[in-house]
């Protein structure tokens, strides 16, 4: 039965807990292990339209001294830590923003209010002392100590010096405390105090009402004078007592006015840098959003001119081949002609395959000049004035990345030297990689008299790379004039120059169906086998 009613009890318990932090609108503040003490827009639950306060205790410090105007709400601060702490060890949530976190502690001491009695023959600066003995002797770290107008009920100068005292030496015994008060003395100490920070509740500067804001690393101001006309005090009184401040209080009040507006002067001004702040990330972001795009269009374009490029270049292929085949057709029957074949008929046949095939290249080439994107153009056009292109240059064809060499130049398009062989491009697509000299003009001549005997090697060792490409290329037209199909070409160990150049030379040639290096019975790496189309 009893255990029952202890089950019922702690369930009751749990719920009214959960509903309670329902009401309230709390969150689960963090547990902090180094100490900090941090209640971010602290809201107290007793209050139906309470201002949000942020009270904090970062390390090193571990003491907070809480200055400002009366009626500015110091006291309510000093409550709204100590019942968060309750409440956080209770297990209850907390009327607060996210990122709040309070240390577990072992004891909780506060002395808020008057605790005057006639019947004990206690005065208020008496029961405030009997009440901070009481802490000091049942305390127990970690703990935390909360002290409203410390010092208070007793001469100034001398109430100073005792709250100065009284906070110092909780702070030395390892406690962390939090005290509220007017006196310069306390103040200076929070000012000049390792280990202590010292924040002030903020007012209007054109009607002295609270804020209720804390400002950190402000000393504050108490405005009692301020504060006395605005709740009705008789203007003469207010006056007479300014001219009763003595010249160092006067100069200290002006000292602690002109903290003040340069404290907000600041707080202005990083409102106005964290606004710019702001500003230059969306900025940021706008412009790296354009720049993605930007790139994404260009990449799409490129995909595009790239795939476009290579069905073109095999339409080309698929041509050259056809004319390839009309040629060795014609070729046989001049050759197979009862008559005698005279200059006039191969010279024909020559000028007719050599026509088709430019007409080919000229088509790639004036589609390629074609393009649809303003950013390619614009690039490309930038590129061309900022290097002018001569005869001698040597440069890139853009979409191709052949490397060429600049022969002749007329009304924006340059004749180029492709590894011996001729083309004509755009100035726009060409990019000046370096100077040369303009290379000698290479004639290749196609002789379409029959022959016998043509041999399928060809020995190209000792010969230089631009040598034996010439002399492979009109080895390989030879060959397709007769039966031959499968060709060898002796290139030698060497240093591998003149395997690496044959081999770029036949990935490119439209002749060639395939190529690889011969058996080593045959020659081995020395030796190319290359086998033509049909």
């Amino acid at each position: 039965m009893h255990r029952t009613i202890d089950a019922a009890t702690e369930l009751d318990v749990m719920q009214g807990r959960a509903r309670y932090s329902q009401s309230i609108d709390g969150i689960e503040p963090g547990l902090s292990t180094d100490g900090a003490f941090e209640l971010q827009a602290a809201r107290h639950p007793l209050l139906k339209r309470a201002v949000p306060v942020t009270i904090k205790v970062i390390p090193p410090a571990t003491v907070l001294l809480i200055t400002g105007p009366n009626t500015g709400g110091k006291t309510v601060a000093l409550k709204t830590a100590g019942l968060f702490v309750l409440m956080t060890q209770s297990g209850l949530r907390i009327p607060a923003a996210d990122g709040s976190r309070v240390p577990i502690f072992r004891s909780l001491f506060a002395d808020i209010g008057d605790e005057q009695s006639i019947e004990a023959s206690l005065s208020t600066f008496s029961a405030h002392i009997t009440n901070i003995a009481s802490m000091e002797r049942s305390l127990v770290t970690p703990a935390l100590v909360l002290l409203d107008e410390v010092g208070s009920g007793t001469d100034p100068i001398e109430g100073g010096a005792l709250g100065v005292a009284i906070v110092d030496h909780f702070r030395r015994r390892g406690a962390m405390a939090i005290a509220t008060s007017h006196y310069d003395a306390l103040k200076t100490y929070a000012s000049t105090t390792e280990g202590v920070a010292s924040a002030a509740f903020g007012f209007d500067t054109h009607t002295f009402a609270p804020t209720y804001q804390l400002l950190y690393g402000s000393p504050g101001r108490s405005l009692a004078l301020e504060i006395a006309g605005r709740l009705g005090l008789h203007p003469d009184v207010v006056a007479a007592a300014r001219e009763n401040l003595s010249a160092r209080e006067a100069q200290l009040a002006e000292h602690l006015a002109k903290i003040d507006h340069d404290m907000r002067a600041l707080e202005h001004d990083q409102r106005l840098v964290a606004r710019e702040r702001d500003t230059l990330h969306a900025a940021e972001a706008r412009m790296q959003q354009r720049e993605e795009a930007l790139r994404q269009r260009e990449e799409t374009f490129k995909r595009r001119l790239a795939e476009e490029l290579d069905a073109q270049v095999r339409q080309a292929r698929k041509e050259i081949d056809e004319v390839i085949a009309e040629l060795k057709a014609k070729t046989a029957a001049i050759a197979n002609a009862p008559r005698l074949v005279s200059t006039g008929d191969t010279g024909a046949v020559r000028v007719d395959a050599r026509a088709a095939v430019e007409n080919v290249a000229k088509r790639i080439l004036s589609a390629e000049d074609q393009s649809p994107d303003p950013v390619i153009a614009n690039q490309s056009t930038i590129s061309s004035q900022q290097s002018a292109i001569s005869v001698g240059d040597r440069v890139i064809v853009g979409g191709l990345g052949l490397e060429a060499i600049v022969t002749a130049t007329h009304d924006g398009t340059a004749e180029l030297d492709v590894r011996g062989k001729r083309m004509r491009a755009s100035v726009r697509d060409l990019k000046r990689i370096g100077g040369g000299q303009a290379p000698a003009q290479v004639r290749v001549n196609v002789d379409l008299q029959p022959r016998d005997a043509i041999p399928s090697d060809l020995n190209v060792i000792g010969c230089t790379v631009d040598e034996a490409i010439a002399r492979a290329e009109r080895f390989l037209d030879e060959s397709m004039l007769t039966d031959q199909r499968v060709v060898r070409l002796i290139h030698g160990y060497g240093t591998g120059q003149l395997k690496r150049a044959l081999t770029g030379f036949l990935q490119q040639h439209p002749l060639v169906a395939r190529f690889a290096t011969a058996p080593p019975e045959q020659g081995g790496g020395g030796v190319t086998v290359v086998e033509l189309k049909d």
